[in-house]
């Protein structure tokens, strides 16, 4: 609300004290409150400025949207698909109602400019909307945080509290990935951009990891690892994105790993002592918790000189080959991640951002291959190769669910000796087409009848291994009609294929 002044004014919240007890100036709506306010809130770095707006509500006693008349909104506040508000919605403000929000906090905006990411930023809709009717009385827009300033956290409630001096306010932040880690309290901050409330209950707002020393551990390595990047000419952001886009990889994989049993034992803890109720959406919540120290590991691993030595002589130096199923770089990769079964695995995964960095680390030795900023640069993360977000994994979970057959795991659903017969075919077209990258030279016949037989013998191995997956996910209980929208076939035809392979197989 406004005085007759025109200044910005909230009214004091219920009083517990008698009508009596309370002085008429305290009775008084607050003026301008960077003149004559009663509280003073001060907004924490990095800090979204819908985060400082609701604290500034809750410390008056207001629920946040009562102070959001005090600006003219173009646009509604952002929401899940579900309907539910988002935590991460963010404000852009226009000079005018910049000006409100100082007046509001009793703060100056050259601090609020430095403390909050988004409070400078300026946007077309309210450049244009400065001239036009009520301009000059303070405009706003709702936007999404990840879209302003970089990805969005919540706080650390407790440190929050002993900040500000106020306890169970939450407080949402711009944190990037590697500053997720509350070593005070022993917490993970989790993605705010998510629909963590389950059930339709309370906000998960972190992971408890108290019993995950090794996490804790990895947060104070970073800043060394950091450092080194800096030394190396290497953005720190980027290698942390490579590296974990390449455990993100071995993550979803892990659940065909049978000697895996650090992953299994930290998701448990963080989920409480048992993530077997709800496997698949703890899976999701708990990933970049429970993987951080490999991540930290794997990023320390690729900015060492010596490990790209290993990739170079896995290539074969000045006299290129195939890089080896045993090959030194993976098998020590697996040593410094703890895992010295690893090697042979993460050697035969073509296509993902560890070959791509390989690749990259190799034709900078040889001084060829993509033109300088493309191919050659070893941090340069394909679009393909970005790990999947928490809330994009989290919306698909919840349409697959609805589907019927989708909510059973993948390994429970398939037989093993199935399994192991797709896993098995795929990694022959792999390796078959990896073969034929370097027939391209000889006579044109030569090449052309290689060539065309082993993609011929590669299309027959994709076909078995296409119809053996069709008819697991049949069998495993997803309508065929679903299957045959995926397989982008009528499911007529799809039924008649299954039917006679099977009597093919028998």
């Amino acid at each position: 609300m406004t005085d007759a002044t025109g200044s910005t004014t909230l009214p004091l919240p219920p009083s517990p004290y008698r009508e009596g007890d309370v002085s008429a100036a305290a009775r008084r709506p607050i003026g301008p409150v960077s003149r004559r306010g009663v509280f003073r809130v001060a907004p924490l770095a990095g800090e979204t400025m819908w985060s400082l707006i609701g604290r500034i509500a809750a410390r008056y006693g207001l629920d946040a949207a009562a102070v959001l008349g005090c600006w003219q909104w173009g646009n509604h506040r952002p929401r899940h698909e579900g309907g539910g508000l988002r935590a991460d919605a963010e404000v852009l403000l226009d000079p005018a109602g910049r000006r409100v929000l100082a007046e509001l906090c009793g703060i100056g905006e050259g601090v609020l400019a430095r403390a909050l990411p988004a409070f400078g930023r300026e946007d077309p809709k309210l450049v244009a909307s400065e001239a036009g009717p009520g301009a000059g009385s303070g405009r706003a827009l709702w936007r999404i945080g990840g879209a302003v300033a970089g990805p969005v956290a919540f706080g650390c409630g407790l440190c929050a509290a002993r900040r500000t001096g106020t306890a169970g306010v939450r407080v949402v932040r711009y944190v990037p990935r590697w500053e997720r880690v509350c070593a005070r309290h022993g917490r993970w901050l989790l993605d705010a951009d998510a629909d963590l409330s389950a059930g339709g209950g309370e906000v998960l707002e972190f992971l408890d990891l108290r019993e995950l020393p090794e996490v804790l551990a990895a947060r104070r390595r970073w800043g060394g690892v950091a450092r080194r990047a800096v030394r190396a000419g290497a953005e720190p952001e980027r290698v942390f994105a490579l590296a974990h886009a390449v455990v993100a990889r071995w993550w979803e994989q892990a659940l065909h790993w049978e000697r895996e049993e650090v992953w299994p034992r930290r998701l448990h803890l963080v989920a409480g002592g048992n993530a077997g109720g709800d496997l698949d959406w703890w899976r999701i919540v708990g990933r970049d918790a429970v993987v951080f120290p490999e991540v930290v590991a794997v990023a320390d691993a690729l900015l060492d000189p010596a490990m790209a030595q290993l990739a170079w002589l896995d290539s074969g130096g000045e006299r290129p080959r195939p890089l080896p199923a045993d090959g030194a770089f993976c098998r020590r990769l697996g040593e410094r991640v703890e895992r010295p079964w690893l090697g042979p695995l993460a050697a035969t995964d073509f296509g993902g951002p560890l070959t791509s960095w390989m690749g990259s680390v190799i034709r900078l030795r040889r001084r060829a291959g993509a033109p300088p900023g493309y191919g050659n640069d070893p941090w340069w993360l394909r679009q393909e190769h970005q790990s999947a977000t928490m809330a994009g994994q989290l919306r698909v979970l919840g349409k697959e669910k609805k589907a019927p057959g989708s909510g059973r795991m993948w390994r429970a659903a398939v037989p093993a000796e199935e399994r192991a017969l797709i896993t098995s075919t795929i990694a022959s077209v792999e390796e078959q087409l990896l073969q034929l990258r370097g027939v391209q030279t000889g006579p044109a016949a030569d090449v052309a009848r290689r060539l065309l037989r082993g993609l011929g013998h590669s299309a027959a191995l994709i076909d078995n291994v296409w119809r053996r997956t069709a008819l697991a996910a049949a069998n495993s209980g997803i309508p065929l009609e679903e299957v045959a929208q995926w397989a982008g076939m009528p499911a007529g035809a799809l039924r008649d294929m299954l039917v006679a392979g099977q009597d093919e197989d028998g």
